[in-house]
């Protein structure tokens, strides 16, 4: 609108939208006449204020759109105001789609229409109508009308960062990343320095990669090549994270790009790195991961599935310990385990109670495949810890190292979402799409996410779009599935190339300083070979290394005195505390538990080993789908006041504790919840760590953390843990479903005493066992425990211990069964078996007042380590020995069997037969009809009692 000139005062000529816009104007000009445009400012001098609301307006009457007085609001032109706004939300919700987000133009053309004018029946007449600040709230100095902010958002919304916000409920956070978004300062933009700077980093990552392709011809290394840009977000995101406070910045990341990684951001030296390429066997002997690696452990892993650390420096004082977890190729198993190592840095475990939490200490950085983002449930899982009170770290900011392909599949094949992003929508974590060929932008996004992770300590996610130069490995050639793409492939310039003449179009750079910036870099990588080829660092020794010592043998007893004022102090409840009732009634029981005559069950066991280990100043970690109250409701360390549902727990008020105790109920996972608390472990070895499973049947849930980690961490990587899983095992008649933690994988898995499998059948021993797993933790002692841990048995009255047990006895790999032996020349058959089905055998024995002489039964606590010697030891009292018979109550083909056979016919004494008592072979873990197993468990019984031989019988004078 113009202004008028003539005797009429010129407010006539504004109405509606641009009337408030000549308000908003006035107000500025009452604040600073200089804020205002020198027309603005004659206008207001001469004429004053404008009409206000309920001052001066002009009265509106309406007759369909148009105006019926002069002056009146025109409804049309506030309609296409509306409308103008509809067209800012859908460029800010749908702009992506119309982004330059692909760095090779393979992407199909989407629909685009949402963000046209025309769609809403605009043209950029109505749009310069309008005041841009009616349409945009965020609109700055140099976009004056409606026409030009829609310019500015389109350019904003389809540039090479393209933006999905809409999903973030959080209007505060929505409107905070929108404005960074649109702001043309924040994130700052790159000066001269950081481009030139920029581009020798984008120089090193590519001639690193060329080089080793060039020097190593045919050996895999998994090329970053394509999505370069990677290493100085990295790089980036380290600066920002360590300046903000963050002393751990933990990351995890497939095999792809690992080994740039791990030089240019770990600052693991280029000629180690070639020296595990130089030492590497002939490619075509290897299988298809790749040659095997030179590297610390005892049996090692590949090259590019190691980790690093390194501590990065400003002047004197360390600023930030940086470290990329091992990773096996179970693409993105790595992720949990990473969130793990973060907590653990985050929390202090000094003070009882619950570890006190500094989100700030610790931040984690996830780089994600495409294919695998959407394809592994891992990573769903993941993502689900990001609010969850005894898993969230404060925010991770993730990145999927996009290349468009999953081996040798294409998007097309490998998921069903538009983007490989779209997963994290639906835990509202904001996404930013980058063209990897655009570095600048790039640096832009990262920046992005450090500012929203540490503001609001929420993930954030960067899908980095970018292409694989090479297949799936350097080995492969992948124009036999993708021959389009990689006809344009051969034909895109590097990343390097394109920024180079970039800042040279820009006058940055000239050819002289690029032509140093190259040479330089290439004189570094040939300085680096030549000196790996003069000293040879051969570390093929390292993979003799010596195999772990028997586990020590540590006190682990208490007096009796110290367990009974525990145990006092753990029935103190604050005054106005309503424990349930029935609840009350079974805990006080335990009032009396260490008196003569009487017993300690399982669970009164169990607390009295976590109250003691925190007095002796060790931290525990517990967690499980229902770890508070177990679930078959025997540990309740939280309780619930039943009248205002506040709780509990004993455990944090324990007057003799001197460390945090942490137990929480976990998500409904078994692979995620269990590789976060490996990972917790790993990084604080010195707090004792346990994982419960709901079912033992369920663990195998995590198979591939059991696999690739906790049986095989130190193997590879000398990665040493001391984590504790319960397995709730036992076959009672509750289907196949409920009856077997897979015994038999754990012992499959056993080598190298690698970890300690256990299958206990009294209270006292799961008291020492705990105890002598806290005391090896943070010693070359330390390794994983997998427990079968009971059901019914924990409350079965013949698994209760006496005090005596506590305060004077230890653990025991191999325990003699009461009652039996005392006439070692008269006993024929041992009976050697684990678990429940031993307090079965003593039940039915005992009930039974028949003479059992003939007869002796060894329970097998450990399992693995194999307890020869102690076994042997017993076996050697018995010189008339005819049988060992080896009892379970698991299938055949299940259970310890197929792992005791070999190992008790090595030990067996001469003339001694080994055989099985059990039941068959089956597919199915047991029965689903509880009068089958009933009748199948008293077979086994009875079998296992029957006298075979009959030496003992006189027979006549």
């Amino acid at each position: 609108m113009t202004i008028e000139e003539g005797n009429k005062k010129p407010w006539e000529s504004y109405y509606g939208p641009n009337l408030g816009y000549v308000q908003e104007q006035y107000e500025l000009f009452s604040q600073d006449p200089n804020s205002v445009t020198p027309a603005y400012r004659d206008l207001f001098e001469q004429w004053g204020a404008p009409p206000m609301p309920g001052r001066d307006a002009h009265t509106a009457t309406y007759s369909g759109n148009a105006q019926t007085a002069s002056g009146s609001v025109d409804i049309q032109l506030l309609q296409k105001a509306v409308t103008a706004g509809k067209l800012v939300w859908n460029i800010r919700t749908y702009g992506h789609l119309a982004a330059d987000i692909d760095p090779l133009g393979i992407s199909e053309d989407s629909d685009t229409s949402l963000l046209e004018p025309k769609h809403f029946e605009l043209n950029e007449e109505d749009l310069k109508a309008l005041p841009a600040s009616l349409i945009w709230e965020g609109a700055d100095g140099q976009t004056t009308n409606g026409w030009d902010a829609i310019q500015r958002l389109r350019q904003i919304y389809t540039g090479p960062m393209a933006y999905e916000f809409s999903h973030v409920h959080e209007v505060h956070e929505r409107e905070w990343l929108n404005r960074r978004a649109e702001s043309r300062t924040s994130p700052a933009p790159l000066d001269q320095e950081e481009r030139k700077a920029l581009l020798e980093r984008l120089v090193e990552v590519e001639q690193f990669e060329d080089f080793l392709h060039k020097t190593f011809v045919g050996q895999k290394r998994f090329s970053i090549e394509g999505n370069d840009v990677l290493v100085p977000m990295l790089d980036e995101a380290v600066r920002i994270m360590a300046q903000a406070g963050s002393s751990h910045i933990l990351m995890g990341m497939a095999h792809r790009g690992r080994l740039n990684v791990l030089a240019h951001v770990l600052g693991k030296p280029y000629s180690k790195i070639f020296s595990e390429f130089h030492h590497s066997p002939n490619k075509d002997l290897v299988p298809s991961e790749g040659s095997t690696g030179i590297n610390y452990g005892w049996t090692g892993d590949v090259k590019y599935h190691l980790g690093a650390n390194r501590f990065v420096k400003d002047g004197e004082a360390v600023q930030a310990r940086l470290t990329l977890a091992n990773n096996p190729s179970h693409l993105e198993y790595v992720n949990p385990v990473v969130q793990g190592f973060a907590r653990a840095a985050q929390d202090d475990r000094r003070d009882p109670g619950y570890p006190k939490q500094d989100v700030t200490k610790a931040a984690t950085i996830l780089m994600h495949g495409d294919a695998a983002f959407p394809g592994e449930g891992i990573v769903a899982e993941t993502l689900n810890f990001k609010a969850l009170p005894g898993y969230q770290n404060g925010g991770t900011i993730h990145i999927i190292v996009n290349n468009r392909l999953g081996f040798t599949t294409d998007s097309s094949d490998s998921r069903s979402t538009y983007y490989a992003s779209d997963l994290a929508k639906g835990y509202e974590i904001p996404i930013v799409h980058v063209n990897a060929d655009n570095p600048e932008a790039c640096i832009a996004a990262i920046r992005m996410a450090a500012e929203y992770r540490n503001k609001f300590k929420k993930d954030f996610l960067i899908d980095l779009i970018g292409y694989r130069r090479y297949g799936h490995n350097e080995t492969d050639d992948p124009e036999t599935t993708q021959p389009k793409v990689y006809e344009k492939v051969k034909n895109h310039p590097t990343v390097s190339h394109l920024y180079q003449d970039h800042l040279k179009q820009e006058s940055v750079i000239d050819d002289t300083s690029i032509n140093s910036i190259r040479d330089a870099v290439t004189g570094r990588l040939k300085e680096a070979y030549e000196q790996m080829k003069k000293n040879e660092v051969h570390e093929q020794s390292q993979l003799k290394a010596s195999q772990p010592e028997a586990v020590s043998l540590i006190p682990t007893a208490v007096p009796l005195e110290n367990l009974r004022d525990i145990n006092a102090d753990l029935l103190k409840w604050p005054e106005n505390f309503n424990v349930y009732p029935k609840l009350q009634r079974i805990l006080q029981r335990r009032s009396t538990a260490l008196n003569e005559g009487e017993k300690v069950d399982w669970s009164l066991a169990e607390t009295l080993a976590f109250a003691t280990i925190l007095a002796d100043g060790k931290p525990i970690r517990i967690s499980g789908q229902d770890a508070e109250r177990a679930t078959f409701a025997h540990r309740n360390l939280v309780l619930h006041d039943s009248e205002n549902g506040t709780t509990f727990c004993p455990l944090h008020h324990l007057p003799q504790a001197r460390a945090a105790f942490a137990i929480y109920n976990s998500p409904l996972s078994e692979e995620s919840v269990l590789g976060f608390e490996y990972g917790y472990n790993v990084y604080s070895p010195d707090t004792l760590v346990i994982w419960e499973a709901q079912f033992g049947d369920f663990a195998n849930c995590a198979q591939v953390i059991f696999d690739q980690f906790v049986s095989a961490g130190r193997a590879k990587w000398s990665q040493k843990s001391s984590l504790v899983m319960l397995l709730p095992h036992a076959n009672e008649g509750q289907g196949p479903e409920h009856t077997s933690a897979r015994l038999e994988r754990f012992l499959q898995l056993c080598a190298e005493d690698n970890m300690t499998v256990a299958n206990l059948t009294s209270a006292s021993q799961y008291f020492h066992l705990l105890r002598r797993q806290a005391s090896l933790t943070e010693t070359e002692d330390a390794r994983p425990l997998v427990l079968m841990s009971p059901k019914s048995l924990i409350r079965n009255p013949r698994v209760a211990s006496p005090a005596a047990a506590f305060s004077e006895g230890k653990f025991e790999p191999v325990l003699e069964q009461a009652g039996l032996g005392a006439k070692p020349d008269r006993v024929e058959r041992i009976i050697l078996c684990s678990g429940k089905i031993a307090i079965d055998l003593e039940d039915a024995f005992e009930k039974d007042k028949s003479d059992w002489s003939w007869l002796h039964i060894i329970r097998v606590e450990q399992l693995y380590p194999f307890p020869a010697e102690e076994i042997k030891r017993v076996l050697s009292r018995f010189s008339n020995l005819k049988e060992l018979v080896w009892v379970q109550e698991e299938n055949k083909n299940m259970g310890a069997w197929t792992y005791m056979e070999p190992r008790l016919r090595a030990i067996a004494p001469e003339g001694t037969t080994v055989k099985y008592e059990g039941r068959p072979e089956h597919a199915s873990p047991s029965s689903g009809y509880q009068s089958v197993h009933s009748m199948e468990q008293q077979l086994i019984i009875t079998s296992a009692l029957k006298q075979t031989t009959k030496n003992n019988i006189p027979l006549g004078r």
